[in-house]
This record gives structure tokens, sequence and C-alpha cells, in this order.
């Protein structure tokens, strides 16, 4: 039988429309304040991406500034896995939008539909992939644009979304490095928590479904936010009880941006400092899919994490769905 191989990330890049939304501008929009949002959510202003750019446009940015993080040529990229709740058509695939765009020729290409924990199952998915030794680089994008799906006269939910991508190279690492522990889980009782009603094989579209504004996405907040707070610390303590690696071995948790709330709550039950959970969700509000791997690359450029450190990413959301991967980082940074 084959060695499993160490697998890690080796380059990472993201990318963010120009276009900033503030709560001050969404105050004109809606009736809620600045005050609110900041108070319940943490969030101050995200990205909105232009009427003319989709899913893919992002996922391609950040897609090249990964590739060049990682020195590596599209034609290198085995395989490519886009996780996004916002794809620029039901198919073709944007993976396979993404994989023509950039001239990664030699890959395959699907997308992977797990919402805000999207990043962390393409990671362990892309892994598993190397570590039998099929293919050598994978190439993991999360990219969204939510602003496509977002009621904007609903307070509730406006106030809560961005737009962007963020993408990770993953390759053949220093043995003992890289992915060292995962857990993937869903929980699919949960599923009418948040969706998107319209536009599927259930409810296709058709006037009722467009003016019962189906097409739009829908949150039952408290009964996710109760999902959140229990769902990141069961996740946590299952991958380190793999290993032998205590939470105070880890340097740096890099979470699901949706809610200071939720994290700060989390941080309290697993016993480990918010300070090691970072936050760039005031900046970006939730992207999704994209969050986790646009924390990580700006935790990177911040110098938050450096080589021989754990870090561990980990996620929540529609499906509802949640995950976390442990990680011995090997880039030199």
């Amino acid at each position: 039988m084959a060695e499993i191989k160490s697998v890690g990330i080796i380059g990472i890049g993201s990318y963010v429309p120009e276009t900033i939304l503030t709560n001050e501008k969404l105050e004109t929009m809606v009736d809620t304040t600045d005050e609110w949002i900041v108070s319940r959510t943490g969030i101050k202003e995200r990205r909105i991406a232009k009427e003319d750019e989709a899913c893919s446009d992002l996922a391609v940015r950040a897609a090249l500034k990964a590739l060049e993080d990682a020195n590596t040529k599209p034609e290198e990229i085995d395989l490519i896995i886009v996780s996004t709740i916002t794809p620029d058509f039901a198919f073709p695939s944007t993976a396979a939008l993404v994989q023509d765009r950039i001239g990664a020729i030699n890959a395959a290409a699907f997308d992977l539909e797990a919402a805000c924990t999207g990043f962390v199952y393409g990671l362990v998915t892309g892994a598993n992939f190397i570590a039998t030794g099929m293919y050598k680089k994978v190439l993991v994008i999360g990219s969204e644009a939510l602003s496509k799906i977002i009621d904007w006269e609903d307070r509730n939910t406006c106030v809560l979304f961005g737009d962007g991508a963020s993408a990770a190279i993953l390759g053949e690492v220093e043995k003992g490095y890289g992915i060292i522990s995962y857990d993937l889980k869903a929980k699919g009782s949960g599923g009418e928590f948040l969706d998107q009603p319209g536009g599927g094989s259930r409810n296709p579209a058709t006037v009722k479904t467009i003016e019962n504004k189906m097409h739009f996405l829908k949150m039952k907040g408290q009964d996710v936010f109760k999902f959140a707070v229990t769902a990141i610390p069961e996740t946590i303590n299952n991958i380190l009880e793999k290993t032998d690696i205590n939470i105070k071995d880890i340097e740096l948790v890099v979470p699901h941006q949706a809610n200071y709330r939720i994290i700060g709550s989390a941080a309290k039950k697993i016993d480990l400092p918010v300070e090691k959970f970072y936050m760039n969700l005031e900046t970006y509000g939730n992207t999704s899919s994209a969050s986790i791997g646009l924390a990580l690359d700006e935790a990177i450029k911040k110098n938050k994490i450096k080589k021989d450190d754990y870090i561990i990413m980990v996620g929540f959301g529609a499906g509802l769905t949640y995950g976390s991967c442990l990680i011995k980082w090997s880039k030199e940074v």
C-alpha cells in the first residue's frame, strides 16, 4: 500500500470587490443603524460585486494570486474545487469556468456546496486526492457573490453579507506538517434555518416564486446562532481528540466570519482566549465560502502565522454543515 503523503497549503490568495458598503449607507436603505449592526454582529462594512461581476470573476482573481504565491503554473494544477452557493449558473460548474479562464488545461473541475463550511470541506477533499498519490496539486477556491441573492429590503439579512473570494493551492509538504486532523459534519434537519427556497427543482422559477421573493437568501438567525455556538466547540474538540495536541498548543483559530458574538461564545466553551481567533468580519462581513480563506490570507500577510504553528480552521453554515481542520503550518512566511 502506498504511503499516505503529508498535504498542506503551499500558496494562498484572495480578492474582494472594490465597492464598499458601509453601515452608514445601509441606514439610508433599510430601517437599521450602525450601532445596532455593530453591537449584534461586529460588522462595519462589506464589499459588493459590480453588476457585471459574477462568482467566477472573483474566483479567477483569487486563484491567480494563489498560483503566484505557490510559484505554480496553471497547467500544473490537477484538480480545481470551487465551493460556492452563488455559482454563475446551475451548470456548467463555476470550477469549469475558472479552469478555462486561468488556463489550467490539465485539471479536472467540480463545484462543492457546503456553504460557509465550504472552504474546509474543499481543503479536506482536495488533500485526500494528494495524500493517496492520485494528484500532486489541487486548487481550492471559496467564492461568493452573495449580494446577488440578498433581499435589500430585509434588514435582518442584508446587513450581514458581503462578496469575495479566496483560494489555496494544496501540495505535498514535509512529513509531519500540513493537515494533521479534520472533522466534517452535517445536520440536515436544520436545513430550513438557512436556505434559498426558489430556483431549484423543488420550486422552479415562476412568477409566483419571484413575487414571494423565494430566490433570496432566507435565515432564521436565532436558530443558526444556537447551532453555531455548539457546533464550533464540538468540531474543534473532535479534531484534537484524534491527536496528542492540546488546545493550548493552538497558535491561531481561523473561524468562519459570521458574527463576533458567536465566536466569543465558542472561545469560552473551549477555554481559548478570543484573541486567538482571527477576525476580520468588521471589514468584509459574512462572505460564506470565501470567509475562512480571506481571513487566513490576511492573517498570513499580518505575520500572525509562522512555520511550525498549529492553526485550526473552523466553519459552520447552511446545510446545516460544520467542520474543522488542524494544520501544522509548513510554509515560510
